[in-house]
């Protein structure tokens, strides 16, 4: 497995955790038990997410990466694409970008779907390395994502990465709370 040096923060009772491509199809129920904890999903969203997940990793360009343990263990994953204007994602939030003048954003970007982090790894730095890592492959000139609309330690990572508001207040079907959209120029930002 590549591995990448240990990330800032760990200490003698964090093992190890590496980056690198992942077989997310594989481990693709690991990959929503860490999202379920990370982000709060009842196994009814589990199980929709699972056949969502699997079909998006059959879009042409779909490429995941796994934040993995010395003992095996996924930390935290991300999985991206590069966008496509008829894809539901885009569909929802076009109207929402056309009226801030910025729908231009979803031509040649590459859409970070999602970015999870187990608990008892946030605030370490894997998060950083994963996006960075993903967007470092991307053939597009710039990134989009969506996040939960509030201030939030994920909406901050990703301001310091580069990302900025293209939209805001965006209502997915069945989301409880609206969304904002950001985009940022590859490559991502450095400290």
């Amino acid at each position: 497995m590549p591995s990448v040096p240990r990330f800032p923060g760990s200490d003698s009772q964090i093992p190890d955790v590496h980056v690198g491509p992942i077989d997310l199809a594989a481990r693709v129920d690991e990959a929503l038990a860490v999202q379920a904890l990370a982000f709060g999903l009842s196994e009814g969203e589990i199980g929709v997410r699972r056949q969502i997940v699997l079909r998006h990793l059959l879009v042409p360009g779909a490429r995941a990466y796994g934040a993995v343990t010395a003992r095996g263990r996924l930390a935290g994953f991300v999985y991206g694409m590069p966008n496509d204007r008829s894809h539901w994602w885009s569909t929802v939030v076009e109207p929402y970008l056309r009226a801030d003048g910025c729908d231009g954003w979803l031509d040649d970007s590459f859409v970070i779907t999602e970015l999870h982090v187990h608990p008892a790894y946030q605030g370490r730095g894997i998060g950083r390395t994963l996006i960075t890592t993903i967007t470092d492959v991307a053939r597009q000139p710039r990134s989009i994502l969506s996040a939960i609309d509030t201030e939030s330690p994920a909406r901050g990572l990703y301001r310091t990465l580069g990302y900025q508001d293209l939209a805001r207040q965006v209502l997915f079907p069945s989301a409880a709370k609206p969304y904002a959209v950001m985009g940022a120029p590859l490559p991502l930002r450095r400290r």
